[in-house]
């Protein structure tokens, strides 16, 4: 019968290890099952808000694609999601020009006098488009404030439309500044950054012409 107790202790053992386990379980399983704090779902309108609204730009899939991210941001609110897209643009455009600044730099060692030319006049288009959106993301900010009616939406609409314009405009300057550099690495780089900056530039720009056709907040 000693031989038998160790056996039996082991059983017993066995038994309450399987019985606790058995209760512990759907704790453990539920915990496993439970997903970590995530952002908030998307709203299936809120995306669908921002695919029409990019709809009515030049280059729809770049729009959604930067702008659909914030969806819950946005929601539905042409406003935001015009403040938004010049938000996305300005950091763009930053980008771009502290890129094409540090070229300047490597650029003033070089022998090709026109291409360093070419890459001063950029980035001095870009710098300059950097405050013109810049300008307008400040007035778009202050646009819906208490008391703010129809005229003065209209007139803080109007500079805002105006300074992406000329932000536009500076960019599409900038590339055609190369049109006389003989082709090479840098020019190909160069153009091909700003001419994707000037679709994020296009496109806030239609997504901001949108919300003044609308009127007043």
């Amino acid at each position: 019968m000693r031989t038998q107790r160790p056996h039996l202790l082991f059983l017993l053992s066995l038994l309450f290890f399987t019985a606790t386990f058995s209760n512990l379980h759907p704790k453990v399983a539920a915990v496993y099952d439970t997903e970590s704090p995530a952002a908030p779902a998307v709203d299936d309108g809120d995306t669908t808000f921002i695919r029409t609204s990019c709809n009515g730009t030049l280059y729809p899939d770049v729009c959604y694609t930067s702008l659909s991210r914030y969806a819950n941001a946005v929601q539905q609110d042409p406003g935001q999601l015009a403040r938004v897209a010049i938000s996305v643009t300005l950091s763009k455009v930053h980008r771009t020009a502290s890129y094409v600044s540090n070229l300047t730099r490597d650029a003033d060692y070089t022998a090709d006098t026109r291409a360093t030319s070419a890459l001063h006049d950029c980035f001095s288009n870009l710098d300059d488009a950097v405050d013109e959106i810049r300008g307008s993301l400040k007035q778009m900010r202050q646009i819906g404030a208490a008391g703010t009616g129809a005229e003065s939406f209209l007139f803080q609409m109007s500079n805002v439309q105006t300074w992406m314009s000329a932000a536009l405009t500076d960019e599409e300057t900038c590339t055609e500044g190369f049109q006389d550099v003989a082709d090479c690495p840098v020019k190909a780089e160069v153009c091909d950054r700003v001419t994707k900056v000037k679709q994020f530039t296009s496109n806030a720009l239609a997504l901001v012409n949108s919300y003044a056709n609308k009127g007043a907040p």
